[in-house]
């Protein structure tokens, strides 16, 4: 199978999401440059964290219009994996293929710790091999991480199954206290509908490895391997055949953009 990693102008975890795919996992993957048309061949997509287009206006509202946004949408609706870490959640609440908008730290300072999520759900594609109300250590590293949502959109939210990742403490408690930027309910992830498509602000792809504090992370990129291993890969839809562009050779890791 092959990942797709999106990157965008000040996209800075683009290789580590590529690193957690190709090096610890063994699978396949190719960077799509936001300008490509068409992702070609990918079979799960990753919008990655970082701040792209420097963050101007709103997390995420520039690379919204980017030329890849057509094919990530295309392909999200034909029932894709999709996911959002961090700015690549912004991207997809700008997008529309989640609900809800990011504000402003509640603290108005920007957070780059170790945080203690719990899985709320474990039947999305980045979940499978997950156990609900398994507890997962996480980096964060976002100055505008506070989930918002209209109370009616949260309630549905809640009632529909779709948060599925939520800020607690070591013990799996949802408190305030566990709450690193006041997101509504405690919220650090949701899904679509069709629940294909997630977003969460942590770093799972900073997660992968031991030596980097925990390997927490890996769990997301080992379900969906496991998920397109049993459901298959989406169909072949239009413009979505041929080889990934690589990457330009003069941007590398963080350029454009403040580094976390």
């Amino acid at each position: 199978m092959k990942f797709g990693v999106v990157v965008f102008p000040g996209s800075n975890c683009d290789h580590d999401a590529y690193h957690a795919a190709t090096d610890v996992l063994g699978e396949d993957a190719a960077f799509i440059w936001h300008k490509d048309t068409a992702l070609k061949g990918a079979d799960v997509v990753i919008l990655p964290g970082g701040f792209a287009h420097g963050d101007y206006l709103r997390t995420g509202a520039i690379a919204r219009f980017s030329p890849i946004m057509p094919a990530i949408l295309e392909f999200a609706r034909a029932g894709g994996p999709v996911l959002g870490i961090c700015n690549g959640f912004q991207v997809l609440l700008e997008a529309g293929l989640l609900p809800g908008a990011m504000l402003r730290n509640r603290d108005l300072k920007f957070h780059c710790e170790q945080v203690t999520v719990r899985v709320e759900q474990a039947d999305t594609p980045f979940t499978r091999r997950a156990a609900k109300g398994q507890r997962l250590r996480l980096p964060v590293a976002h100055g505008e991480g506070n989930y918002y949502a209209a109370p009616d959109v949260v309630r549905e939210l809640e009632a529909a199954r779709r948060v599925i990742f939520r800020y607690c403490d070591a013990r799996g408690e949802v408190t305030d206290a566990a709450n690193p930027n006041g997101s509504v309910n405690n919220i650090a992830g949701i899904c679509s509908e069709a629940r294909n498509v997630v977003g969460l602000m942590p770093h799972p792809e900073r997660a992968c490895e031991a030596p980097l504090g925990s390997a927490d992370g890996l769990v997301l990129f080992e379900s969906v391997v496991t998920a397109l291993a049993q459901d298959g890969a989406v169909p072949a839809y239009a413009g979505g055949s041929g080889e990934a562009s690589p990457k330009p050779a003069g941007l590398r890791a963080g350029e454009g953009g403040p580094t976390a």
